[in-house]
């Protein structure tokens, strides 16, 4: 079934409703607080706790502990990353210990990030450091054989992901031989290419330009966000039913997956994602950017609604169309039809699908597109509860 009663509910009264879970830069989060509320709600919603139960073997207790936990340690990054300075070299989510950990290349500042509530390891190498290695490898040509590269804090290095089938081949083994030139590298393998998850019209589905179906972000006002390779500037979009919604108004794929469609003939906006019957629609509260570590949820008209983890940020995809940089991986399976859907961590927006490998019957891993990187690219503003 494509459309659960809710969806069609909802849509039949103008509603655009996105399933999400977002990944941002951390510039974009940094201007994106956290509201004192959040703070205070409850993490989820009951339906929710069941779905992580379900997608990573939590027990009731174990999930809603872990949302809590994730939600403390979103301002706890924040304020770390400021007392490290220059020492900065990423941070990641423990599920274990529920905190953040802080990577320094130096002890200088270790006690003022210690007493943010942070955990501290050591590293060899800073963010900046790391990311001016990412960038340079950013500018070589990656052969079909290199599905992505991120900057892992973990390994304070730049992971590059070769496809295992392709991993002798010549063109591969010279990319990565320019890549170590560039700074700290390091290797692992894929199963499969990435690709985006756009699909033929299906009849019913959320929204459709041209013969392509994709699925709502998030709610703006004005309209909604969604991936950029579903339509270019201008094109047309329909609902689920065939009525018009509105057109894209700004579209950018490869380089960056984003775009924005605007609404109008009787649809408007509200700020929630669906949840498909899984679990209950979520309300969207804000956009505050979940660490590496945390567990996240995402919502599409193909697969509905999975959860799992956020795995790299910042990270390169090598679509088939070029190069999408500044992605979020996480470990939630995804399918075609879901790209533009919403990734959503407890209610925070995360991001808009946007491609990945594998399927929701064996698993695979999906990108996501920051969404603070939307909203300050067309100067959008997210509709919030």
């Amino acid at each position: 079934m494509r459309r659960t009663t809710v969806l069609r509910a909802a849509v039949s009264a103008g509603l655009l409703i996105s399933v999400a879970t977002l990944g941002l830069t951390q510039a974009a989060a940094d201007e994106a607080p956290l509201s004192p509320a959040s703070a205070s709600r409850e993490p989820a919603s009951s339906a929710l706790i069941t779905a992580m139960q379900h997608d990573l073997g939590l027990t009731k207790q174990q999930a809603t502990v872990r949302l809590a936990d994730e939600t403390a340690a979103r301002g706890v990054e924040r304020t770390a990353r400021r007392a490290a300075g220059t020492s900065y070299g990423g941070s990641w989510f423990d599920a274990k210990s529920g905190r953040i950990v802080v990577a320094l290349t130096g002890a200088g500042s270790r006690e003022a990030v210690e007493a943010t509530g942070a955990r501290v390891t050591r590293v060899k190498h800073s963010q900046r450091q790391l990311d001016a290695t990412m960038a340079r490898i950013d500018a070589l040509d990656a052969p079909a054989g290199v599905g992505s590269w991120h900057v892992d804090p973990k390994s304070s290095s730049v992971v590059i992901n070769v496809v295992s089938t392709h991993r002798n081949d010549n063109d591969v083994r010279d990319f990565v031989t320019r890549a170590r030139a560039s700074g700290p590298v390091s290797l692992q393998q894929t199963d499969k290419a990435p690709s985006t998850l756009a699909a033929g019209t299906v009849g019913g589905d959320p929204y459709y330009t041209g013969n392509v179906r994709c699925s709502i972000g998030f709610s703006v006002y004005g309209g909604f966000v969604t991936a950029g390779h579903c339509g270019r500037p201008s094109a047309g979009v329909s609902g689920w039913d065939g009525s018009y919604i509105g057109n894209f108004q700004g579209s950018s794929f490869p380089d960056n997956d984003y775009a924005w469609v605007n609404v109008g003939s009787g649809w408007w906006t509200v700020p929630v994602v669906l949840g498909w019957g899984t679990v209950s629609d979520q309300l969207v509260r804000g956009s505050g950017e979940a660490p590496i570590g945390a567990s996240i949820c995402r919502s599409g008209s193909t697969s509905h609604w999975h959860c799992g983890n956020v795995l790299a940020k910042n990270e390169t995809v090598n679509y088939s169309q070029g190069a999408v940089h500044q992605m979020t991986k996480t470990s939630v399976c995804a399918e075609p039809g879901d790209s533009g859907g919403s990734f959503i961590s407890g209610d925070q927006a995360q991001g808009v699908t946007s491609g990945g490998w594998g399927n929701c019957s064996s698993g695979g891993e999906t990108w996501y597109q920051p969404v603070n990187e939307i909203l300050n690219r067309y100067g959008l503003t997210l509709h919030t509860a």
